[in-house]
């Protein structure tokens, strides 16, 4: 009689309820954190990052999380949740015109010029800018490019400079033969962003509601965009503010798509689209 196969049982990944109040905690610690505003309908969201926190230390409901975060402010769950629940989207070149209106700034300007990238993620926006940086300027052993992000698992991710070859496809092959190695072995699938480049970008964690930003300013420009929408109007004009001490005059901040001052503060004006001068130089 032939054997009959049992199919092996699967064991059904652990749930537990999030209450409201669990949330409206979540919601403070993130807010008190980091400035990120989290709505009610973010609320499964928040569910599903947190849950597979949950299920790695074995815990048995929300609660007994949030106390293990909570315990130490400054420790290490306390990053781990903030990496959670921040979001990092991104993409070389992503809003093309900035790069046109970057290398005309960097053309007119004398001396030695520096961008901080204030939202880094995995480093496809400081890749793009040293990049239009190197085209204009030639080698440096310096580092032109501060890139900075609250999420210290997507620093690590763009310190290694490895991106996968979809990520790099749509780049122009000038490109990509300059500033790329195609990856061999365990890396096959992958291009290494070439030592050349990285080498003149630092990375290096930050929080932007610190009261300490720790990066050598002024800069000549600051990419700081898709960050300030999670953030509520106070806080904005707050991290504005203080962006006005860490641009040279004549800098220039970019923003997000989606995001306009320009009824929210007088330091800035706007230049074009999503681009934003320093309103003392119009004086």
């Amino acid at each position: 009689m032939p054997k009959v196969l049992s199919t092996p049982s699967i064991e059904p990944l652990m749930q537990v309820d999030m209450t409201d109040n669990e949330f409206y905690r979540i919601r403070d610690i993130i807010y008190q954190q980091a400035g990120i505003v989290l709505a009610y309908h973010k609320k499964d969201m928040v569910y599903n990052r947190l849950m597979r926190r949950i299920r790695e230390l074995k815990l048995e409901n929300f609660s007994q999380y949030l106390r293990l975060v909570e315990q130490n402010t400054a420790g290490n769950e306390m990053q781990q949740f903030i990496n959670a629940l921040t979001t990092n989207l991104t993409a070389f070149f992503r809003e093309p015109h900035h790069f046109k209106i970057l290398e005309q700034h960097v053309r007119s300007r004398k001396g030695k010029y520096c961008v901080w990238s204030a939202a880094a993620s995995t480093g496809e926006e400081p890749c793009s800018i040293a990049i239009v940086l190197n085209q204009t300027l030639g080698n440096t052993s310096e580092a032109r490019v501060w890139a900075t992000d609250i999420d210290t698992q997507v620093l690590q991710h763009a310190k290694k400079g490895e991106y996968r070859l979809h990520d790099v496809a749509a780049l122009p092959d000038e490109i990509k033969k300059r500033y790329f190695l195609r990856g061999k072995g365990d890396s096959n699938g992958y291009a290494r962003v070439r030592e050349t480049l990285l080498s003149s970008i630092c990375y290096q964690p930050l929080n932007l509601l610190s009261n300490n930003w720790n990066i050598p300013g002024p800069f000549d420009a600051i990419f700081c965009r898709n960050v300030m929408i999670y953030f509520d109007k106070e806080t904005q004009v707050r991290i504005l503010q203080r962006f006005t001490t860490m641009l040279k005059p004549g800098g220039i901040l970019f923003t997000g798509h989606s995001e306009n001052f320009s009824q929210l503060t007088k330091d800035f004006y706007l230049m074009g689209q999503t681009v934003y001068g320093l309103a003392k130089d119009l004086q």
